[in-house]
């Protein structure tokens, strides 16, 4: 059976199905919400929206900002985690956060975040001797814990409370909970699947080992706590009224969440945004809208704006460093540095 699997999926990637079937998922998502927002907005008083968000409790947007942070702390140790599982426990945790933190932020606003956030990673990982298929092993460790997170916290929620997601995917209660129990089914037989043996993933020097059953928990844990915060933060800045309580708020969340993911669209903009609309229908839509251009500006606008801040300034001092290292051995032998200027200004200047 599995063999039967994977030639099905090998045949899938020769002929590049599973490529252009992303790309009609994610324009179909796009194309969706674009027609679902268009008549959400329509009628908006975007005055109100103004009114809504500067009526919003200063507290309020501190708490949001904490739990924003604390989201963000969290995702450093996707990082941590994925790098030690590889065997570069050299690596110190102030790098793995540094990547963790930078890859994510850029990657959330800039789109794709499988390509601008491996190459900030490879940017950072470059300077203790990790290549690219170490960065793409981290990648994809990272992103192991980012699903297993979000099928945890999706089954459970909406086990607990499916009519949360009745209001995005239209279905009935009964369906969505024998769905998310069948969620939870999968998830724990994973943990099964990997606590009996080690596993492996990949060919060559592409193989990557499967974390076992205790670490893959950890795993689970880490995903749970990060959406865990990053919900509360949202929470926080929804309409108090009428009170949904924060399961509902959470499973909406996440769901609208995945839907952005899907889309490839810069911090799912667009996507986020209707399936939130459609989710929390029973809010006034001008202090939900006005919740979540908050919720944009503290965990989207202001992270991607202190990553780049932190990047530039990090390869300021490289540059400073490399200069002085420069300068050093000019002094030490400056015979075959003179030797590699001069060459170096005779192939500028063309000669």
């Amino acid at each position: 059976m599995l063999e039967a699997i994977r030639r099905a999926m090998s045949f899938l990637r020769q002929k590049q199905v599973l490529h252009k079937l992303g790309v009609v998922i994610s324009v179909a998502v796009i194309g969706i919400a674009c027609y679902v927002l268009y008549h959400m907005l329509r009628g908006i008083d975007f005055n109100e929206v103004l009114e809504a968000i500067k009526s919003t409790e200063p507290t309020q947007i501190a708490m949001a900002a904490l739990f924003v942070t604390a989201g963000y702390f969290t995702l450093t140790f996707y990082d941590l985690f994925a790098v030690r599982a590889i065997g570069h426990a050299h690596v110190p945790y102030r790098i793995n956060a540094l990547a963790a933190f930078t890859s994510y932020s850029i990657g959330h606003n800039v789109g794709a975040s499988v390509f601008t956030g491996g190459a900030v990673r490879y940017r950072i990982y470059s300077a203790y001797g990790l290549n690219a298929i170490d960065v793409a092993k981290i990648c994809f460790l990272a992103g192991l814990t980012f699903w297993l997170g979000n099928a945890a916290v999706l089954g459970l929620g909406i086990s607990y409370h499916p009519e949360a997601a009745a209001s995005i995917d239209q279905l009935p209660p009964w369906l969505n909970r024998a769905l998310a129990l069948m969620i939870i089914v999968g998830l724990v037989g994973y943990v099964v699947w990997v606590w009996t043996q080690p596993r492996v993933v990949g060919r060559g020097p592409w193989t990557v080992v499967l974390p076992g059953g205790p670490l893959t928990l950890l795993q689970i844990a880490i995903g749970i706590v990060d959406l865990g915060f990053c919900a509360l933060a949202m929470y926080v800045l929804v309409p108090d009224e009428p009170n949904l309580g924060f399961v509902v708020v959470a499973v909406i969340f996440v769901s609208a969440t995945l839907l952005g993911f899907a889309s490839h669209s810069p911090g799912g903009l667009g996507v986020f945004d209707a399936a939130m609309l459609v989710g929390l229908w029973q809010m006034d839509r001008e202090e939900l809208l006005g919740g979540m251009l908050l919720f944009r500006v503290l965990y989207y606008l202001s992270p991607f704006v202190i990553s780049v801040i932190l990047l530039t300034f990090r390869e300021v001092i490289i540059g400073a460093r490399s200069k002085r290292l420069q300068q050093a051995a000019l002094k030490l032998d400056p015979g075959p540095a003179r030797e590699a200027a001069y060459v170096r200004e005779r192939s500028d200047s063309g000669a």
